[in-house]
């Protein structure tokens, strides 16, 4: 595992890689987006779970909380401000485009806030995003001139999402609105795994990785 140089918040974000830089081009890419108050080296614990031929990083979010990071501000009852959602997208959204033309796709998984983040960046990018993969996370509900969901609509981005049914964390108005808005703007395969709670399942990954073989990677 590689670290890229950490820089401020609005430049590129602090990433981790599963490579060296002279292996990365051409493959494609998979973006690792962590949850409120995690880290970036969190998630690097899937990849060797994950189809081999991807090159992999894990970003940091920007705001440092407690022991962790966050994407943008969680109230007690995860309320938040699209504006703030808004803020967090725009440096990450760059840092992709900049690594897109090295690689062959781009695709993004994302667990609880880094869900949120994962489906606001491919709201953000339409066409641009192979695939997202959410687990235990949610969609950032409404409109907001960020998102091109009008394009999505007409061409619904590949999505799979996992959740246990009885994930204490995100309140059942998130996952309501999360599944609305899939039916409209996601082609999206939904798997729920019972006694994971706000976690993911060895299981989970196994289906995952077949995922990523078939719809992104093609095999």
């Amino acid at each position: 595992m590689t670290d890229a140089p950490a820089t401020p918040a609005t430049d590129t974000p602090f990433a981790v890689w599963s490579n060296d830089a002279d292996a990365r081009p051409g493959t494609p890419l998979l973006v690792l987006l962590h949850g409120y108050g995690s880290h970036e080296r969190d998630l690097m614990g899937l990849a060797p779970g994950l189809p081999e031929q991807f090159s992999v990083a894990s970003l940091r979010a920007p705001q440092p909380i407690q022991f962790g990071y966050q994407w943008f501000p969680l109230a007690g009852d995860l309320s938040f401000s699209v504006d703030r959602v808004a803020e967090a997208v725009a440096p990450v959204a760059a840092w992709l485009r900049e690594r897109a033309a090295e690689h062959s796709s781009v695709t993004l998984l994302g667990f609880s806030q880094g869900m949120a983040m994962a489906t606001s960046l491919a709201r953000h990018m339409p066409g641009e995003i192979a695939a997202v993969v959410g687990l235990s996370g949610f969609v950032v509900p409404g409109e907001h001139p960020l998102f091109a969901d009008e394009r999505l609509r007409a061409r619904p981005l590949p999505m799979f999402w996992g959740r246990d049914p009885q994930d204490p964390v995100i309140p059942p108005a998130l996952v309501d609105s999360t599944a609305e808005w899939a039916l409209e703007h996601a082609d999206v395969m939904k798997v729920q795994y019972t006694g994971v709670g706000h976690g993911i399942s060895p299981q989970e990954i196994g289906h995952v990785h077949e995922y990523l073989s078939h719809v992104v990677l093609g095999a």
